[in-house]
């Protein structure tokens, strides 16, 4: 008799691997994957507009977010200076949101913004000068959040200060 034809011991059983059930392997790859973490990360979008208002939301929007930081789009470099001196704030509002430090620094980037909806009522861009006062008011009263309605207040009085160049 040839070794071809030896039926298998149970010690060669033994050695075959174990069929596990697919609720087992599915948890142990979630584990894995660390999902938990990534999905408090991108807890931003669906909170994003009540945070920053829909003025805002419409003119900057989270791109992704990797390691901490939130990469935002915004629509133009206007709003991307704006939005530079409140970025502290509005990750600290995110974060208090989200009950947990997710957003540890914002980069804004000017990009195309995916405008689902608009309202023809409220402005695409910041009012920056005098003649525009109505138009300010408008906007900062769409703004849900105190502090950064205030913040805003202040950025658009030191904008109409200035002189434009000429």
């Amino acid at each position: 008799m040839t070794s071809a034809n030896v039926v298998p011991t149970d010690a060669m059983a033994k050695k075959t691997p174990q069929i596990e059930s697919v609720g087992t392997v599915l948890d142990q790859s979630l584990k894995r994957l660390d999902l938990a973490s990534r999905l408090d990360d991108y807890g931003v979008w669906p909170i994003w507009q009540e945070v920053v208002g829909k003025v805002i939301a419409r003119n900057a929007q989270p791109e992704k977010i990797r390691n901490g930081t939130l990469f935002v789009k915004v629509s133009s470099p206007v709003w991307m200076q704006e939005l530079q001196f409140m970025k502290e704030m509005i990750a600290e509002k995110l974060n208090q949101r989200l009950k947990n430090e997710v957003v540890k620094t914002i980069f804004f980037m000017v990009g195309r913004i995916d405008t689902p909806e608009k309202d023809s009522d409220e402005p695409q861009t910041l009012p920056v000068d005098e003649p525009q006062r109505a138009a300010s008011d408008k906007f900062l009263q769409s703004i849900d959040d105190p502090e950064i309605r205030d913040a805003f207040r202040k950025l658009l009085k030191s904008f109409a200060r200035r002189k434009p160049k000429g």
